[in-house]
């Protein structure tokens, strides 16, 4: 069911931030009365969602640090997904425009959580109706498992699913890194569209 899974996604999101904070080396805090730059949540400090080392659309292993001066946006989600992951995507396709210029200085990164259907030659496809500097990650069920670990993802395939025709359960939310490769903004589902272009435009300079 997906709202067990982001029930259960946001006991861990909440859980990691909490130990972050406990551990000294939590999420930066605003103090009363002081306006946050971000529409997003900002969980710069948080403990998670340190890098992943998957293969891209095009053969070609990534990690975080391939796209150091850009602002990263990670995005979770599956090619058959019905609602949530097109409309995350076309708005991201939609900010992209917003930003002109600027944009050529952001990567969004879809990782697929249904590695086994979404081949790379699908996610290319896929996410070139989208924005062709899209980038679609994948790996093999070991790989997906520890970047979904890291990243704090729940997902799981609905029972009575079979591998060549199922719907798959998962969390729902975007990360943001800034370009220094830290990261510092979590987009839960749901925000207002304008919240991508506004924190993703703040981060390009510098916030």
């Amino acid at each position: 069911m997906i709202g067990y899974v982001k029930s259960y996604h946001a006991a861990l999101l909440a859980a990691a931030l909490a130990a972050a904070s406990i551990s000294g080396c939590g999420v930066e805090t605003k103090g009363v009365g002081v306006k946050s730059t971000f529409l997003a949540s900002d969980i710069t400090g948080a403990a998670f969602g340190r890098d992943f080392n998957l293969n891209d659309h095009t053969g070609k292993t990534r990690t975080l640090a391939d796209f150091k001066g850009k602002v990263v946006v990670v995005f979770f989600g599956y090619i058959n997904c019905p609602d949530v992951c097109p409309t995350t995507l076309g708005e991201l396709s939609e900010t992209m425009k917003k930003l002109g210029k600027d944009a050529e200085r952001v990567q969004v990164l879809f990782v697929t959580i249904d590695p086994e259907r979404d081949t790379p030659e699908r996610l290319g496809k896929y996410l070139s109706s989208f924005n062709s500097s899209f980038l679609g990650l994948t790996g093999d069920d070991q790989s997906i498992k520890k970047v979904t670990e890291e990243f704090k993802v729940a997902y799981r395939q609905q029972a009575g699913g079979t591998a060549e025709q199922h719907d798959m359960d998962h969390s729902i939310g975007t990360y943001i890194f800034d370009a220094a490769g830290k990261l510092r903004l979590y987009v839960s589902n749901g925000k207002d569209s304008e919240v991508f272009p506004h924190d993703i435009a703040a981060l390009l300079k510098g916030r």
